[in-house]
């Protein structure tokens, strides 16, 4: 077995035709039959069968349980490639989702840029969620990353080092910016503005919803969180945000959530169990978990 022949018998899985697979690498015919041959005889099994009455190569189940182990390996060589080429650089591809990069990552700037570390980042911005496939895939070394429950997976690693809670926002001149506090259900009759599903926001609301029974009204969904305080703070509605978005500003009423079951914002920092970081890239780790009073 070679990485080609594997590379051509994902191919040929996907396309079920010799005569593309030949085209898609500008190579003859008879190269990708003999390249799947060779498999079948390693391997001892039959990866592809005709189905003469329908004119199509059908995948075996052997086949399928092949390609499954194969695109891991095709996956882990990609990023091993992207790694290697980046080894001798002295730059850390650096992943921020919006929300943590306007209000984390100001507070640990100066250390950062103490330590020399500032000019050495590339950061890459993007919503959690496919933040964690540009580590996944070795698009980025390391990310920040928010969840509402620990990261588990067997591919990276994930460690959790600040939680901060999720907060009701209201106009100062909403009947509810007398109160503190608010109980959930309280809620249902109320318009929301909020994040788009792009941010665990939405999940974390949907949660609250389901648990209080009702369906919200949502008025408006953005991804621009300053465009979202514009509209609360002219009363067009109210919004459900972590703490961390949240800092006093003018027009804005903060309220804590009474419920006694609620989710968090869980603060990670994530990378790959299998890369190695650099001494640069441990610094960064060091720096990063830095408490900052929200």
């Amino acid at each position: 077995m070679n990485i080609k022949e594997f590379h051509y018998f994902h191919e040929l899985v996907k396309y079920k035709n010799f005569s593309q697979v030949a085209s898609f690498f500008n190579v003859s015919q008879p190269t990708i039959t003999m390249a799947i041959k060779r498999l079948e005889t390693e391997l001892e099994v039959k990866l592809f069968v005709r189905d003469r009455s329908h004119k199509q190569l059908v995948v075996t189940p052997s086949g399928e349980q092949l390609d499954r182990h194969v695109t891991q390996i095709l996956n882990e060589l990609d990023v091993m490639k992207k790694e290697l080429s980046r080894i001798s650089s002295e730059k850390i591809l650096f992943g921020l989702p919006p929300i943590i990069g306007t209000y984390y990552f100001p507070h640990v700037a100066p250390e950062l840029l103490r330590a020399g570390l500032i000019d050495k980042l590339d950061i890459f911005e993007s919503g959690s969620n496919e933040m964690l496939n540009y580590i996944l895939d070795g698009t980025l070394d390391l990310a920040l990353i928010g969840s509402i429950t620990p990261i588990v997976d067997a591919k990276l690693e994930a460690k959790i080092f600040d939680r901060t809670h999720f907060k009701i926002a209201v106009s100062e001149n909403h009947p509810l910016a007398k109160r503190d506090s608010v109980d959930f259900k309280e809620l249902a009759r109320e318009k929301f503005i909020i994040l788009d599903d792009r941010f665990i926001h939405s999940i974390a609301f949907n949660k609250m919803c389901h648990a209080n029974q009702f369906r919200p009204q949502i008025i408006h969904r953005s991804n621009d969180v300053h465009i979202l305080k514009a509209m609360i703070k002219e009363n067009m509605g109210i919004s459900f945000l972590t703490e961390l978005a949240l800092p006093p500003e003018p027009g804005i009423k903060v309220l804590d959530i009474a419920d006694d079951n609620q989710p968090e914002f869980l603060l990670s920092i994530v990378y790959r169990h299998s890369h190695v970081l650099t001494k640069l890239q441990q610094r960064l780790i060091e720096i990063l978990p830095q408490k900052i009073n929200l």
